[in-house]
């Protein structure tokens, strides 16, 4: 449990330090930003405690607001995510599955996970950018925002799910 709880907190602080101080810095073409730190809330295990994951989320999505000065609008987003993330995980699961699951391209299989997570990653980017335009005045931009952190997002992410299960 204390193992866990450490390797979770340096996981947490490593995802926070990197999307502020390299991730969140990147913007291609003034549209796409990956948004690496939904991957934290995604990768949350089967039998994790709902408030304990709405406080990870939340928490870091504090942080992240923080450091990059967008107010509220990680923290909300995030916070969502964590709150579907259980009932949305339970659709991809097979009826056998262990209680300590924790979702990824070995454990679901490539197809399911793929949904799964370009699923996740699509709502949050669809609603992180909503609460940032906060009106549709523009929408060829937010579209082209949400479009653009979404195709970057889970490129990165597919990168570290090859990455660990290579190991």
């Amino acid at each position: 449990m204390t193992a866990d709880l450490i390797k979770r907190g340096c996981v947490f602080v490593l995802f926070v330090l990197a999307q502020a101080m390299v991730l969140g810095r990147i913007h291609l073409f003034h549209y796409a930003t990956p948004l690496l730190y939904v991957y934290f809330v995604i990768s949350f295990e089967r039998n994790q405690p709902k408030w304990a994951g709405l406080l990870w989320a939340f928490f870091m999505g504090l942080f992240i607001d923080i450091f990059l000065n967008t107010p509220g609008l990680a923290a909300a987003s995030l916070t969502f995510i964590a709150a579907i993330q259980p009932y949305f995980l339970i659709l991809f699961l097979p009826r056998d599955a262990a209680d300590n699951l924790k979702p990824s391209m070995a454990t679901l299989g490539p197809s399911k996970y793929s949904t799964y997570m370009i699923t996740l990653v699509t709502l949050y980017c669809v609603l992180f950018y909503s609460l940032e335009f906060f009106n549709f005045f523009n929408w060829l931009q937010w579209a082209l925002c949400v479009v653009g952190s979404t195709l970057i997002t889970i490129a990165l992410i597919y990168t570290f799910e090859l990455y660990n299960s290579r190991q």
